[in-house]
């Protein structure tokens, strides 16, 4: 029944939202592995935004702040530090569903890269490539001449590979002298929740000042239509999509802070975290594995 409503809902968001200017139309083949496949070199003077992600679709919390880059005039770049499969598990569909999402808010396909089906690094084991990842970022991001901003999912004990990518990005770029660029997104979390309820787009205050921005209502419910174009991960969204709906009508905020090196140093909330709730992971088996990351590079 969940599932029939579902669908009628995606398919009455979508009347109202997607327009034929708008809709990028799939083509099996054309665009998936190019962008994949994106070699590292120095790109143009032009400033750039640069959007991590540790899955397609974790773009669902900053569809309101890639648009406003856009805006600036900013070329947004987007890369995707896990395939989003399961270990030989085949990324193509996932791929496609992210591509059409960021055409429809402007980010061209040779501006996505697919680092994680490139890397071979499965959903769920970003904690287990920490080092394989940070030896292909570092690089990737000196490519760019001129950065003026990096987003990351926020350090919140949602995702394990959420986290991980967080704590990579934010050591690197604290090495790199662009920290003060960084800014957090939060995607779901489990603080102060029982089992198996969680947060969806609530920042946590362990994680600083909140820098929130109204969404206008048009792109509000335009994001609705967004957020249903993930038929692959249908099964996740039919616990996402309520809140992240709530979020929108009701709040209707896109909440950004700063990141913190002291902060992936500590645990992200009291209480279960909402990957330990799902036995996804556990927050010692993460921090052995950061801490160790960590410790290696100030050592070298």
């Amino acid at each position: 029944m969940i599932l029939y409503i579902y669908r009628a809902f995606s398919l009455l968001i979508s009347y109202f939202c997607l327009f034929p200017s708008q809709v990028l139309r799939s083509r099996p083949g054309i665009f998936i592995f190019t962008s994949t496949l994106m070699s590292i070199e120095k790109y143009e003077q032009s400033s750039v935004a640069i959007f991590l992600f540790a899955h397609q679709d974790d773009e669902f919390g900053v569809y309101e702040q890639i648009f406003v880059e856009q805006q600036r005039g900013q070329r947004i770049v987007c890369a995707y530090l896990t395939s989003g499969a399961p270990k030989g598990g085949d990324p193509i569909h996932r791929n496609r569903e992210s591509l059409a999402v960021l055409g429809r808010l402007g980010v061209p396909a040779n501006n996505v890269v697919f680092a994680g089906a490139l890397l071979d690094i499965a959903d769920g084991h970003l904690v287990n490539a920490i080092q394989t990842a940070s030896d292909w970022m570092k690089p990737w991001l000196v490519s760019f001449a001129a950065i003026r901003a990096v987003y990351v999912p926020a350090w919140e004990g949602g995702h394990p590979d959420h986290d991980v990518l967080h704590a990579v990005t934010v050591q690197l770029c604290m090495e790199l002298g662009i920290e003060s660029r960084v800014r957090q997104f939060p995607l779901y979390n489990a603080f102060n929740c029982t089992r198996p309820y969680f947060h969806v787009l609530s920042p946590l205050k362990e994680n600083g000042e909140v820098d929130r921005s109204s969404i206008p209502w048009r792109r509000r419910v335009r994001f609705l239509g967004y957020a249903l174009s993930y038929p692959s991960q249908r099964t996740s969204w039919i616990g996402l999509f309520l809140f992240f709906f709530l979020h929108h009508m009701i709040k209707g905020n896109q909440d950004l802070q700063s990141t913190s090196a002291s902060r992936i140093r500590e645990r992200p909330h009291d209480g279960l975290l909402y990957y330990e709730h799902r036995r996804f992971s556990s927050w010692e088996l993460l921090r052995s594995k950061l801490f160790a990351w960590l410790a290696a590079r100030e050592v070298g």
